[in-house]
């Protein structure tokens, strides 16, 4: 068995870090709305963080992998 593509497997990362940060979101706006019964202060929690994973998390990995100039 040979080794995976590293790339493909970052890649892979980051499109899962941006679709669990547009699930937590979504959660995060549902309970706002009072559709899921939680807490409302759950809910601002789980928009924060889906925030953060959609938008900050990839852009922190992709520069901590990016490839030193040669």
């Amino acid at each position: 068995m040979t080794n995976p593509d590293p790339a493909r497997q970052r890649f892979i990362v980051l499109q899962l870090m941006r679709l669990s940060g547009a699930f937590f979101a979504l959660l995060g706006l549902l309970v706002i709305a009072r559709k899921v019964d939680m807490p409302v202060v759950a809910g601002y929690v789980f928009l924060l963080v889906g925030f953060v994973d959609l938008f900050v998390v990839p852009l922190l990995l992709a520069k901590r992998w990016k490839s030193p100039p040669q």
